[in-house]
């Protein structure tokens, strides 16, 4: 990689995380000023950090990730479709260990609760051929 395309891809790969950050912000409905205030960074930082104008060090990006419940590895994900949620599941077997035998079957259950769901859902969205219609072409 030579010296002027490193620059654009890491602004780039700034701008991505800024907006990830920014995104998480306004759909847990806090400002700019409460992030800054619960995490200790300044909320000019905080600002800076979502345009994507101001690197952002581990620290403060695991005190985002605390804040908004998230994992940090869903911050850094390139995917511009990244799952918050894959990201959560992703963290589920550390967290395992610490749950009663009665916790884990419940967790199990409504995986497969969840699961059942979206099945349910996926099948209700495909359109339906009437039954005398004869064979498809």
């Amino acid at each position: 990689m030579t010296a002027t395309t490193q620059p654009d891809g890491d602004a780039e790969q700034r701008a991505r995380l800024g907006q990830r950050l920014k995104a998480t912000r306004e759909y847990l409905n806090l400002s700019q000023q409460q992030v800054a205030e619960q995490t200790g960074i300044l909320r000019s930082a905080v600002s800076d950090i979502e345009r994507g104008i101001r690197r952002i060090d581990i620290m403060e990006l695991k005190k985002f990730a605390r804040l908004y419940r998230l994992s940090v590895s869903y911050f850094l994900d390139e995917d511009e479709d990244a799952d918050a949620g894959e990201h959560s599941l992703a963290g589920l077997p550390r967290t395992r260990r610490d749950l009663s035998e009665g916790d884990r079957i419940e967790v199990e259950r409504f995986i497969q609760y969840l699961q059942a769901r979206r099945a349910a859902e996926q099948e209700s969205s495909v359109p339906q051929r009437p039954a005398d219609a004869g064979p498809a072409a």
